[in-house]
């Protein structure tokens, strides 16, 4: 699509950048469980899927409505909610080194979305 891209497209990567960052959540938890009884790790990463799965059908429709150029960038943020995620809900830790990462990241987006 050559041309404007609508701004609910816009609004719907980043559910999809959110989504996909929560799916590496359940992505990680199950991870550290794989050695453990499948019913305590499968759930989790079936969980992770199915959110990329949704992640990636939401993009393709926003693709639609929008330009590549544009709308992909924006998936980089899943790398922001995914670090913040996994401090949350993961109990890791961030260094200044891993926030001046994320800052560039932001930078970077925002000069594209413009």
């Amino acid at each position: 699509m050559i041309g404007e891209t609508k701004t609910w497209a816009i609004l719907v990567v980043v559910v999809c950048a959110f989504l996909g960052a929560i799916g590496q959540i359940f992505f990680k938890m199950g991870s550290d469980l794989i050695s453990e009884d499948i019913t305590s790790w499968l759930p989790k990463l079936l969980v992770g899927f199915g959110l990329y799965g949704l992640s990636s059908i939401l993009f393709i429709l926003a693709l639609r409505h929008g330009n590549l150029t544009l709308l992909y960038p924006i998936i980089a943020t899943s790398f922001i909610w995914t670090a913040l995620f996994a401090v949350m809900f993961l109990g890791e830790s961030m260094n200044l080194a891993k926030w001046g990462g994320i800052g560039l990241i932001l930078l970077g987006v925002s000069l594209i979305v413009r």
